[in-house]
């Protein structure tokens, strides 16, 4: 992934890996020489991976504009892609950033179209939308209703060949509030600033690659109003930009509506672009960091060949064998045997002109990273001396040929087909230029990777350890130093698809949805019983469970379940909220039926053996570990304590507390689930391809010896039900220094009506849920102290919490605790929600149900919804029916029900010697300072 480089409107992003787009099976003659289990399971004869083809047709219009379209005709929407062939590497210096700036001003309005774009593609209906901007290219996609192709095409073009107009210096200055916002918030996560460590440490400051994709705060200062018109003008041309139409769409369509949209802009001037300028390291750098985190954390670099290039095609695949999977190089050595560390990731990071390979372990705490980076050393000479095994070869291409299949069941959003089609075109010049990766590695042998690792992996490295900062702390009292120096002394509107229903004899449930868009079949397993039936001494066991259950059964372990669902091509996953528990697995039509029996066998025959039982403790107290730095997940659990009670078991964190969860044991993890998994417990959900005929058979078979007890349903806990709030608001300061603080403030409300849900749902689109509500256009586009704001409220049992968030600017944290009260205030007084804004909300949730329910996993939470939460199964039949009757006033009930006299409850997460005073003088409530987790310090 690159991730290291991509910037994104709402977040980082992650590039598609050209380089991994398929696999196919090994010979068995090559498979025969793999270890014993992996030959033996081959030799079971699984079926071939299904072909994948994704045709096209590619046109150039007179102005040079670059035209590829792609024909799904599965759901009545099309996905627009538009590719940028600039970047971060095309910036001078001094201007570092420059190409995501501009990115986020591409949003903010054309000549003809005047507002924010967002405004236009929320009356479009438009899902899985963004821009997003990395070393190379920059791009602009959306999905968006057949009927609504049209208009998304007229605002594309319009922001291509009619911006300049509309760009002003309150805009520039806008943007680059937001810009820096979204630097501080990401710098001041757990490991943000390793990227720019790695960045500056790797690269010469004069190569393209020199600097990071967001920039430095200096730069963004400078950047001027003259330098973003010619920004422009040099790069944002028709002849230096790829459209990609994907979906309900001909090319004989395409062609006329492009044209007619695109063809009158001007082509702009050519664009020198570097082809190829590795930046190839001698010796070894070696660099150490200090960070808020809970870990330490180690990483590897080594500068490589481009993206496409026959090495870096190699170099994925070497980084699959070290990194992919239980029984991989690195997570085997370090996770499994020696258990130093708790999570381990090699990848080749792509780019154009050059890429990167990465290692990156984490240690468990306390462990030296010394010795893993040793380890580290040791395994990787010994795969560069020996090779790989056609075994683990031939696992590393199934498991990344299924990933690829499931990503091409979409046509849009990062690594769908039209962001396939439209990286292959922009760097190498065709449409189906992944197609030579995917051959080379179709015909990969383990020489292949060998020689690949020794000529780029033996020189040239970087490396750089990040390390928890010190439990330092200052004591209460200092020298009285009025006595002076001391004398020295001695020192498209969409139906929701038809559900069928059964009951196996043994009385489990099945809900079954049929979608036959690509070869593969999603199953839920949804236990009807979550964190709050946790007695409060063992909080977390209800998320340990699940997770050990994972990792081995009374016939397999750990490493034998990873290589089954790498050979398979299947997933496994498990989980557990507040009120439902789940165990997960997608797998291949091709393979259901032995994909069936390994996750019947996790579900029926978990072995909770010690060690098994020990690796997943301790994944899930590194994880309580991270959330106890992580501002955002401090925020929430403060914020339930005080709404539930600390007595509560919704008041209470689901993973538990250290103390907690270091109690447990594998005899609590049986008990746990013993009690409670049972088919007259449980509900299956499926959704895929197979019939509800063919599969029950099939589920009868593998769960053929799961029986309900005898014995009476354990007791469990009722709805939620909130603490009666003070007489006053209260404002909780939990003190963390850092550039940033998070506002997180909340009221109890009713429980899950069906009958109100949809009002509810429009209400606070237009105030909290939508990029151009209210609150965000507040904070983040108004003010420019924000990266994002909003508020809305979930699914729950019982009383549930409706809550308004922010990240904010440090200094402006006061402030924008007074602008987010006095929006809350005003939207049931003297500023409701009007018509316009209602409007636009219906406009936007009506028009994106057509692209609400294009994958497996999207009809899948749909129903885990109806299982857990009590949504109706026709609650979407008549949805967009309410929604569209909803206008100011229907708001204006929904906003005095929902939104009412305000939050009961405040929480904000920041540096307390900077923020309390302000906050006390605001006089909205009784203000005080609590820990991590909500108790009081003073």
């Amino acid at each position: 992934m690159r991730t290291a480089r991509f910037a994104l409107l709402g977040g980082v992003a992650s590039a598609v890996l050209l380089a991994t787009a398929a696999y196919a099976q090994v010979p068995a003659a090559d498979i025969a020489a793999a270890p014993a289990a992996a030959a033996a399971q081959s030799r079971e004869q699984l079926a071939p991976l299904p072909d994948v083809d994704i045709p096209f047709t590619k046109f150039t219009l007179n102005n040079g504009l670059t035209v590829i379209v792609h024909e799904d005709h599965k759901a009545p929407i099309v996905a627009v892609n538009i590719w940028y062939h600039v970047g971060s590497k095309n910036e001078p210096q001094g201007r570092s950033g420059f190409a995501h700036l501009f990115e986020h001003l591409m949003f903010n309005g054309s000549e003809n179209y005047n507002t924010d774009f967002f405004k236009g593609t929320e009356l479009l209906g438009a899902t899985d939308q963004n821009g997003t901007t990395n070393t190379d290219r920059t791009n602009y996609f959306q999905n968006v209703p057949t009927s609504a192709l049209d208009s998304i095409l007229w605002l594309e073009s319009d922001r291509m060949g009619h911006l300049l107009g509309a760009i002003d210096q309150a805009r520039l200055d806008e943007q680059r509030g937001v810009v820096q916002n979204e630097k501080r918030q990401g710098e001041n996560q757990p490991y943000g600033r390793v990227w720019n460590a790695i960045t500056a440490a790797t690269y010469p400051d004069d190569h393209p690659y020199g600097h990071t994709v967001i920039g430095s705060m200096d730069d963004l200062n400078a950047a001027d109003l003259p330098t973003v018109q010619q920004w422009f003008r040099d790069y944002y041309g028709p002849a230096n930009a790829t459209i990609v139409l994907a979906g309900d769409i001909t090319p004989e369509q395409a062609r006329e509506k492009v044209e007619r949209y695109f063809g009158d802009i001007p082509p702009g001037p050519p664009v020198t672009q570097p082809v190829q300028m590795i930046a190839r390291m001698t010796g070894e750098q070696r660099e150490v960091m200090y960070d808020r985190v809970g870990q330490p954390r180690l990483y590897k670099v080594w500068n490589t060949p481009p993206a496409g290039s026959a090495d870096s095609d190699y170099l994925g695949m070497l980084a699959q064998v070290l990194s992919s999977g239980r029984n991989s190089r690195l997570y085997k050595r370090l996770v499994f045997d020696d258990q130093i560390a708790t999570q381990v990731a090699a990848f080749n990071s792509e780019s154009e002109i050059g890429s990167q390979f990465l290692v990156m372990v984490t240690a468990k705490p306390g462990q030296d990273l010394e010795r893993i980076e040793e380890i580290v050393d040791e395994e990787m000479a010994r795969l560069l001396r020996d090779g790989p095994t056609a075994g683990e070869l031939e696992r590393a291409r199934t498991s990344v040929g299924a990933g690829f299949i499931r990503g091409t069941e979409r046509i849009g959003g990062f690594g769908g087909k039209s962001d396939i089609l439209a990286e292959s075109q922009v760097f190498h010049g065709d449409p189906g230029a992944w197609r030579e990766s995917y051959q080379r590695i179709v015909a990969a042998r383990p020489a292949d990777l060998t020689k690949v690792g020794r000529d780029w992996l033996t020189d040239g490295s970087y490396s750089l350890e990040v390390l928890p900062f010190p439990d330092y702390a200052a004591q209460a009292t200092g020298v009285d130093r009025s006595a002076g120096v001391p004398t020295p002394g001695q020192a498209p509107q969409a139906v929701f698809p038809t559900i069928e229903r059964a009951q196996l004899s043994n009385g489990l449930k099945i809900m079954f949805v049929r979608r036959e868009s690509v070869p593969t079949v999603s199953m839920n397993l949804i236990l009807d019983a979550g964190a709050v039936v946790d007695p409060d001494a063992k909080a977390g066991l209800a998320q340990l469970t699940p997770q050990v259950m994972t990792n081995g059964t009374d016939d397999l372990d750990a490493l034998e379940i990873s290589d089954r669902l790498q050979l398979l091509g299947a997933t496994l996953g498990a989980g557990s909220g507040s009120n439902s528990t789940n165990v997960s697995m997608t797998a291949l039509t091709s393979r259901l039926d032995p994909s069936l029996d390994l996750y019947a066998d996790v579900i029926l025959n978990p072995a909770f053996r010690a060690e098994d039982f020990e690796r997943a403790r301790t994944q899930q107290l590194a994880g309580i570990q991270q959330a106890d730095r992580n501002p955002g997940a401090i925020a929430r659990r403060v914020l339930n304590r005080e709404m539930y009670g600390p007595a509560n078991p919704y008041g209470r964190p689901t993973s538990g507390t250290a103390e907690t969860v270091g109690s447990l044991t594998p005899a609590d993890a049986e008990a746990w689930h013993d009690a409670w998994f049972r088919p007259d417990n449980a509900t299956l959900v499926v959704v895929g391809d197979t019939t509800l005929a063919e599969l029950t058979p099939k589920l009868e078979r593998a769960f053929a010896e799961w029986r309900a007890p005898a014995d009476p349903m354990p007791a469990k806990p009722g709805p939620a039900d909130a603490q009666e709030p003070t007489a006053r608001p209260r404002i909780l300061i939990v003190d963390r220094a850092g550039p940033q603080s998070t506002i997180l403030a909340g009221r109890a409300v009713p429980a899950f009506d069906p009958t109100t849900e949809a009002a509810i749902d429009t209400m606070n689109t237009a105030l909290g849920g939508a990029f151009t509500s209210r609150i965000n256009m507040n904070l983040r586009e108004d003010k420019g102290w924000s990266y994002g704001a909003g508020g809305g409220v979930p699914y729950g049992r019982g009383e549930r919490i409706y809550s308004v968030s922010a990240g904010v600017q440090s200094d402006k944290t006061a402030e924008s605790l007074a602008e987010l009260r006095r929006e809350l205030t005003e939207v049931v007084g003297s500023r409701p929600l009007t018509d316009v804004e209602i409007q636009a909300a219906r406009a936007n949730m009506v028009q994106g149900m057509a692209g609400n329910w294009e994958t497996n996993a999207s009809i899948a939470g749909e129903l885990q919804n109806m299982v857990v939460w009590g949504v109706p199964e026709n609650y979407y039949d008549t949805y967009a029916e309410r929604v569209s009757a909803m206008d100011a006033a229907r708001a204006t009930e929904a906003a005095r029900a929902i939104v009412g006299e305000g939050p009961t409850t405040w929480v904000v997460v920041g540096d307390r010697a900077t923020i309390e005073p302000k906050i006390r003088a605001l006089g909205y409530g009784d203000v005080q300072v609590v820990d991590i987790h909500g108790r009081p310090v003073e």
